[in-house]
């Protein structure tokens, strides 16, 4: 592993990090937020899934997050979206291709030998982070935003006892139905519909929930939200009987205005799961 940068942050440490992956063939990079208490001990950690076009900067920079994690002595990580570099397919529409990896392991060529997003988020970088870092094995959550919103949701409910809780800004909750969704799991899954259903919110919903507290929100001018469809996951939810809270917040869109403006309650949800 590489360090990229640390730099003193709130009283902790912001690093970024690099390494050769076996799950995507590439060499990969992370963002890691450690507060103080890294120095003395295990912290509990939180997951955060970027959206389309994302790195692993956009919400390290933009979220906020580092100074309420600070405050409640919890770890950040933020991942890269999809593999990168020379030999790494890619497509040039943003949401297929780099930095549109939608947290699936590939299936169909061109895709299949680089994008496995899914084994990466799930098995090998938490494999790499708590043999490097001062992380809390079994303390974990998961956020995310849009695209990271999903894949939050979906790995959350298909990983029952590992995440204390789950939480979404604006995420892709019914991929299937959607044109951001049968776009990309077309093209890395194949035409069979059967091999979507794992990896859509609103279906694993409907069948198995998540064992935990969950809370959503969604802005209500969001441009995007016809594509996003935050009916279907809140139908699900209702359907399910699953407890939680999604919320509509009246004349936010989709940017990182609307995050970093319900950040530090996103954070204080997830501390009081993550340190009950």
């Amino acid at each position: 592993m590489k360090t990229i940068s640390e730099n003193r942050a709130f009283g902790g440490v912001q690093g970024v990090y690099s390494h050769a992956s076996t799950a995507t063939g590439t060499e990969m990079t992370f963002g890691l937020f450690l507060p103080v208490e890294a120095e003395t001990g295990a912290v509990p950690v939180l997951w955060y899934l970027s959206g389309l076009t994302c790195t692993h900067e956009n919400a390290m920079v933009k979220a906020g997050a580092q100074r309420w994690a600070a405050e409640l002595g919890i770890a950040l990580v933020f991942p890269d979206t999809s593999p990168r570099g020379d030999g790494v397919a890619n497509d040039a529409a943003f949401d297929l291709g780099q930095g549109a990896g939608f947290y699936v392991n590939a299936t169909q060529s061109p895709w299949s030998p680089h994008f496995r997003m899914w084994d990466y988020v799930t098995e090998e970088l938490p494999r790499v982070l708590f043999n490097a870092f001062p992380i809390a094995e079994e303390a974990q959550a998961i956020t995310g935003h849009s695209m990271g919103g999903h894949g939050a949701l979906t790995i959350a409910m298909s990983f029952p006892g590992r995440f204390a809780s789950v939480s979404a800004f604006a995420p892709i909750c019914n991929p299937t139905a959607s044109d951001w969704g049968r776009k990309q799991f077309t093209a890395y899954l194949g035409p069979d519909e059967a091999g979507w259903a794992p990896h859509d919110a609103s279906l694993l919903m409907k069948k198995r929930g998540f064992d935990g507290p969950m809370l959503i929100d969604q802005g209500t001018a969001d441009q995007f939200i016809d594509l996003l469809k935050p009916e279907s996951l809140a139908t699900a939810m209702t359907e399910h009987r699953q407890g939680g809270s999604f919320r509509m917040q009246k004349g936010y869109d989709h940017s990182y205005f609307f995050v970093s403006t319900f950040m530090e309650e996103h954070m204080a949800f997830h501390a009081a799961a993550l340190h009950a």
